[in-house]
């Protein structure tokens, strides 16, 4: 069986990178106004966001020639943190014969009746595709914990189960980068605020997610005990700054390209039947 290999993030982004279960952790300690990638030029940083779009198209082809690994790209965060926005600003140059979206609502009766992994199991990525994920397993130990509905024993477990899930994954090709989108409760606020006002986005707006904003805190809290326990290292989180649209965009696209590259992919070598034919 393979072996999981750990994965070094790139220097200037090495502090945003939680890959040590049971290290100490806090979301608070992760400034989300941090631009660092930025250049202070917005036009220009928008166009390097595009470029990386672009790089990563390119890799995306090589990853489904190769057929020998996967990637699972996981998007979480809280209500307008940006997941629909990443996925425009990412992704939206890659093949969609490679690469696939799936947005996670709450578990529907059937889903109920399983354990919590069983859904997510049915959406991982074939060999040689790209698999997002817009909310993901981790909905399981954020939502029950925060209403109480799970034990503490039973979230335990679960952060065992989403560990002992992603590592099987890993061993077998699947690269699984986990990204928590990072912004502050001010700029939730405001992007809440533009939700509703602007007629073009209103259907977005959710009155279950002022609800849910009462409780900021509590969130908060749940997402540094999950981070804390599911940061791996062969599946690590990113915390990506997220009040900035671009620089978010511009720590995923990073990110992500760093992985492909590391995966050792190469285009397969051509098949003996069809070596010397000359199309006329």
């Amino acid at each position: 069986m393979p072996k999981t290999t750990a994965w070094r993030a790139p220097a200037l982004l090495r502090d945003l990178t939680h890959a040590s279960p049971g290290a100490a952790f806090q979301l608070s300690d992760i400034d989300p106004a941090d631009e660092r990638l930025c250049s202070g030029d917005k036009p220009a940083d928008k166009q390097r966001v595009e470029a990386l779009a672009i790089e990563l198209d390119e890799w995306q082809n090589l990853l489904f020639a190769d057929k020998r690994h996967a990637l699972l790209v996981v998007l979480q965060g809280m209500d307008a943190s940006g997941k629909d926005g990443t996925l425009r600003g990412v992704f939206s140059r890659m093949s969609p014969l490679g690469v696939r979206t799936v947005a996670w609502k709450a578990p529907n009766e059937e889903e109920r009746a399983h354990d919590p992994l069983w859904r997510i199991h049915r959406a991982v990525p074939a060999k040689g595709e790209v698999v997002v994920f817009n909310r993901s397993h981790y909905e399981d130990v954020l939502v029950p914990v925060v209403e109480r509905t799970v034990t503490d024993t039973e979230r335990l477990q679960r952060y065992a189960r989403i560990n002992d899930f992603e590592r099987s994954l890993c061993e077998t090709g699947t690269v699984v980068c986990k990204f928590m989108l990072h912004i502050s409760k001010a700029e939730q606020r405001q992007r809440l605020q533009e939700r509703l006002d602007d007629p073009t986005k209103r259907w977005k707006f959710d009155p279950h997610d002022l609800d849910v904003r009462r409780r900021w805190a509590a969130y908060q809290r749940a997402y540094d005990a999950a981070i804390r326990a599911t940061g791996t290292p062969w599946a690590p989180w990113t915390i990506v700054p997220a009040d900035s649209k671009t620089h978010r965009n511009l720590v995923v696209a990073t990110v992500l390209l760093h992985r492909l590259k590391a995966m050792g992919l190469r285009y397969p070598p051509l098949p003996d039947a069809l070596k010397g034919i000359a199309v006329r």
